[in-house]
């Protein structure tokens, strides 16, 4: 059980931050709009948004190989519209993405596409964002940063606020269903330097959280940068 009091502002909705990082500081440009080619860099246990237009890609590089990256995509023009797992695992008949699917909004229609991925191609879409709650129900006292801060942060710091945390796409988390229906939490099966890479399909917004869990070895309790470029 979360043992941690919690903000009034957040019986409202779920827009609200529940602590701060240096994610709310250094944002890529005042709006989140990126110099075309130029490698970014999504600090560890932090976040990062950045605006697409339609038709830019973005590629997202797992540097290290060890580390998840928490992805959301924003409609630029309504941010209650966003990808939403639940409805891409129903659109696309998979439980994971592969090259040439489709990211699907709560609207049901392509926000994104996975043009490519060199990584084994292991991903979660079934395992919320970590947050606050999630860290005193594992006994965590204190605050501990979390990917949906990280959203949340990286929204406010180019003047945005979602009234919620989607689920995740969760770049290169290994989280297999086992036999049994229970989860396992392991490390990633990626290599150093893997990458994927989105279209957008509607102007955008996206977000990326360099994970900061540390207790479960989905990151091997070692949380790193991961990076990301803009492409036309």
């Amino acid at each position: 059980m979360s043992t941690h009091t919690y903000p009034a502002c957040c019986e409202k909705d779920n827009g609200s931050a529940l602590g701060t990082n240096a994610t709310l500081s250094s944002p890529i440009s005042v709006d989140g709009t990126p110099v075309i080619g130029e490698v970014y860099t999504v600090p560890a246990r932090c976040g990062r948004a950045v605006k697409l237009s339609k038709g830019q890609v973005i590629r997202i590089t797992n540097t290290p190989g060890s580390q998840v990256c928490d992805t959301w995509l924003f409609n630029s023009a309504d941010l209650s519209e966003f990808s939403s797992m639940e409805h891409t695992r129903a659109f696309i008949n998979k439980i994971t993405p592969q090259p040439g699917d489709a990211l699907v909004s709560n609207q049901r229609r392509p926000i994104g596409t996975l043009l490519s991925d060199t990584s084994p191609g292991v991903h979660d879409t079934l395992i919320a964002a970590c947050d606050l709650y999630r860290y005193s129900n594992m006994g965590i006292t204190e605050y501990h940063d979390s990917c949906a801060d990280n959203m949340r942060l990286a929204l406010n710091a180019i003047g945005l606020r979602a009234k919620e945390v989607p689920q995740p796409l969760n770049l290169w988390m290994n989280t297999p269903v086992n036999p049994d229906y229970t989860i396992s939490w392991l490390p990633t099966v990626s290599q150093a330097g893997d990458y994927v890479e989105i279209r957008a399909e509607l102007d955008c917004i996206v977000v990326m959280s360099a994970c900061p869990q540390d207790i479960v070895p989905i990151n091997g309790c070692n949380p790193q940068d991961v990076h990301f470029s803009v492409a036309e």
